[in-house]
């Protein structure tokens, strides 16, 4: 089995980054692919500063599920600017159709930058990014800035992630710039019979929960929403300090 691990983004009007709880669920167009998300606000004293993403969109004859988490710090204004605007960068890329993982790359780095240049309006704080585009039901693309993470399932396992990147790279964070890069991790993969669900979730989840773990609490429950509470739900009882924040896509009923 393959698994991903990337740095976080979101975009999508779903969730506003505000209340101490969210969840909710959806499906592709012809509803064999279904998904579900849950968010919950941690135990520090600052409002909720995890974004996310979660839908698909009918573009140019294709269908896109586009799924993000955004997980902030030092402020919410970062996340909450990439939930608005780094899908929406990507896809703007004039070569997103001929190399999508080219034009992941730059609109990241494009994003980066008007977060820096824009500093005053979005604030001093970063987020990471971890997202997910899924082509057509049959291609899965996903990137990774910080230490948010993706975990795909194939037949119930997961190998050996990287987390390496993890301490180096974020958006925004201005002033720590010299040390930190916004250039994603990116894979992609086929969507086979084999590829049963993708898990993407924040530190708040990771720190506690490892990758089989979660792997196998989603293979369990069927319901990707319950799914999605279930894993938030474990993440609380280990106490897990920050906000937790999952979505879960399964590909296969």
């Amino acid at each position: 089995m393959d698994s991903f691990c990337c740095f976080g983004a979101s975009y999508s009007k779903l969730v506003g980054g505000r209340s101490s709880s969210s969840s909710g669920k959806g499906k592709s167009h012809e509803g064999l692919i279904k998904y579900g998300f849950s968010l919950i606000k941690g135990k520090a004293n600052h409002p909720m500063e995890d974004y996310h993403v979660a839908k698909f969109v009918q573009i140019q004859g294709h269908e896109l599920g586009l799924f993000a988490i955004y997980d902030g710090h030092l402020g919410d204004g970062v996340p909450a600017y990439l939930q608005k605007h780094l899908f929406s960068n990507i896809l703007k890329e004039e070569e997103f159709w001929v190399d999508p993982n080219r034009s992941i790359s730059k609109a990241y780095e494009r994003t980066d930058q008007a977060i820096l240049s824009h500093g005053s309006e979005v604030g001093r704080g970063g987020s990471t990014a971890v997202t997910a585009i899924l082509i057509n039901g049959q291609k899965l693309l996903v990137a990774n800035v910080g230490d948010s993470r993706a975990v795909i399932s194939r037949g119930g396992d997961v190998p050996r992630v990287n987390g390496q990147l993890a301490v180096s790279r974020a958006f925004g964070d201005k002033s720590l710039k010299l040390h930190l890069r916004s250039d994603p991790d990116i894979q992609d993969t086929n969507i086979d019979n084999n590829v049963h669900f993708l898990i993407l979730a924040s530190d708040g989840l990771w720190k506690v929960v490892s990758n089989q773990e979660a792997v196998d609490i989603a293979t369990r429950i069927k319901d990707p929403l319950k799914a999605a509470k279930q894993l938030t739900t474990e993440a609380l009882k280990r106490d897990s300090k920050d906000d937790i924040s999952c979505i879960v896509v399964r590909f296969k009923a």
